[in-house]
């Protein structure tokens, strides 16, 4: 299963993200983040870079656009333990939008676990 993180400029959530990417075994891991957030320290991952300034609507696009080229699997497992509300709603409507099936996904002291 692949992975999509977002991204945001609260690196305080940063830690939830870097449990999932090191003990999630994913066949492919994607972060999504505003071009002004500095990069994650993590290897092997492939980045969309994104305005987040932009209205929710033209976010959605293009993430759309971004996301499609990069988002081979069926459904992915979602972080959105970082970033915003708008970044949170741009990400999972571009997501189902390409088509692709979102599972919730949250690392806890018992490991990777999908909350839906």
């Amino acid at each position: 299963m692949e992975l999509v993180c977002f991204l945001g400029k609260d690196k305080e959530n940063w830690g939830q993200i870097s449990g999932l990417v090191n003990k999630g075994g994913w066949d492919k891991i994607i972060f999504v983040k505003d071009k002004a957030v500095e990069n994650f320290p993590a290897e092997n991952v492939e980045v969309v870079e994104i305005n987040s300034a932009k209205p929710l609507i033209e976010l959605k696009n293009e993430l759309i656009e971004k996301s499609r080229k990069k988002v081979s699997a069926f459904d992915v497992g979602l972080s959105i333990a970082s970033g915003s509300g708008k970044e949170h709603m741009a990400i999972i409507s571009a997501l189902l939008s390409i088509p692709v099936g979102i599972r919730l996904v949250v690392f806890t002291k018992q490991g990777v676990e999908f909350v839906n």
